[in-house]
């Protein structure tokens, strides 16, 4: 999480600079060699046999200078407007140049050179085995293509077997290699001592690069599905001055993956706080949309705290210090605390860590109380959080919380005109009609205009 404005731009820079389709693709053809590397390097230290171990550990290196120089030349041909960017690719020029990773280039081609060109001759009879010197004998495998070819009539079926190939060598193939080693001492002396003398070959800047830009890719990969739906992301303005908060067309992120998954269109929001207003008091029937706005509104300023795009065609937003959130969680019979109790003790230890640059998020919290204590308890904390000047969402069934004061501002969760029992899921700025909390008793209870009309009738 960050905690600077200029930190948040830095991403932001990057971010843009990472939409390019073609430095995409280069950080992806790297991000994809170090994985070859470190799949490499892991099946290095499985093996057994040190020369296999050692040649494994090789062609990790080799992949590693193969993928940094790509990636230094492609980066060199793209636009970069970011100071991230901009910093890495100067760095990069520099660290390819440098004689330790030249020295490392230039001993890794080298020595897998001089491996190509060990050549040797396996006789096999009976149960013994003898290696020597590759001297110049011919193919016979080709000798009898040849001989045979003059047989062949059109297209025949084949019956050639795949053998598929371990990683880890059996105890034969690991004493050839012995052998193999002592006809070629140097090289594989030079194998081993290589192995020895470059177990910190990764350039530390590189690797935690690697590992970071995959959070920017990943996260943009994530937000294209969904903007491939017609939902919209933006940079957010964001202040850490002003508690005035907008956003337009906006909606749950998780939410939105989930009905992105299911093909299932998305309802956006839209809702800002202005002036001496602080907190957005949430009212309607159920299943409207009210959790999913609370959690919209959290979601959007840590995303913004991240440096990431957010949800929404467009947003301002404030850099709080910590987001607090109390929603309602079952009764836990160990703590031997009722509901109400639990809900209290939690609540109490928020408001401890709470500043005036929190955000805190309430959703239906003192359900399990009466209306009226609800009511009391709901007051108490609703003028704690004003006095405190945080910025927040209070999700509750309870009208009366909605004008407390000039920092309260009601949203309504609305429903079709035509039929109450359908929910639009959109939030709308306006006064709490009093019907949320009857309504949802109503349903509880049977006691709906339906319901009662189908036991009038007997159905």
């Amino acid at each position: 999480m960050l905690s600077d404005l200029s930190q948040i731009a830095y991403r932001h820079e990057v971010f843009k600079d990472l939409e390019g389709k073609k430095l995409r693709q280069s950080i992806a053809n790297f991000a994809k060699g170090m994985h070859m590397m470190r799949e490499h390097l892991a099946q290095s230290e499985k093996l057994q046999y040190e020369y296999q171990k050692a040649s494994w550990f090789l062609d990790a290196i080799s992949i590693y200078c193969d993928s940094v120089e790509s990636l230094t030349q492609e980066i060199s041909l793209v636009n970069l407007t970011s100071r991230g960017f901009q910093s890495f690719r100067e760095y990069l020029k520099s660290y390819t140049k440098s004689e330790r990773f030249r020295s490392l280039v230039d001993e890794t081609h080298k020595l897998k050179d001089m491996l190509s060109k060990v050549k040797y001759c396996i006789h096999i009879r009976g149960s013994r085995v003898t290696v020597s010197r590759y001297g110049g004998q011919p193919d016979y495998g080709i000798e009898v293509a040849e001989t045979f070819r003059k047989f062949q009539q059109g297209e025949v079926k084949t019956y050639l077997t795949v053998f598929h190939e371990r990683a880890e060598m059996d105890h034969i193939e690991g004493r050839i290699l012995d052998l193999v080693a002592r006809l070629f001492p140097d090289v594989f002396l030079e194998l081993k001592e290589y192995y020895a003398r470059h177990h910190d070959f990764i350039d530390q800047i590189i690797s935690r690069f690697d590992r970071e830009v995959q959070f920017y890719i990943a996260y943009l990969e994530f937000i294209e599905t969904l903007m491939s739906t017609g939902l919209k992301f933006c940079y957010p303005g964001i202040s850490d001055r002003s508690k005035e908060v907008w956003a337009r067309e906006t909606f749950d992120l998780a939410l939105a993956a989930k009905l992105a998954r299911e093909h299932s269109n998305v309802v956006t929001n839209d809702f800002y706080l202005k002036g001496r207003e602080r907190i957005f008091v949430v009212s309607g029937p159920n299943q409207g949309g009210k959790t999913t706005f609370a959690r919209t509104f959290g979601q959007l300023h840590y995303l913004a705290r991240l440096g990431c795009l957010v949800p929404g065609s467009e947003a301002q937003l404030f850099l709080c210090d910590n987001i607090l959130t109390h929603f309602e969680r079952e009764e836990h019979i160990e703590n031997l605390r009722g509901k109400l109790q639990d809900e209290l003790v939690r609540l109490r230890k928020i408001m401890q860590q709470a500043t005036s640059n929190s955000i805190i998020i309430m959703n239906e919290s003192f359900a399990s109380t009466t209306v009226k204590d609800a009511l009391f308890l709901g007051k108490e904390v609703l003028m704690q959080i004003i006095k405190k000047d945080m910025l927040g969402v209070y999700v509750t069934f309870i009208d009366e919380l909605s004008s407390l004061g000039e920092a309260t501002v009601s949203m309504v969760s609305t429903v079709a005109p035509d039929n109450p029992a359908k929910r639009t899921y959109k939030l709308v700025r306006k006064p709490a009609d009093g019907k949320a909390y009857a309504m949802a008793i109503a349903e509880k209870y049977g006691l709906t205009y339906e319901a009662l009309r189908r036991r009038m009738a007997g159905k």
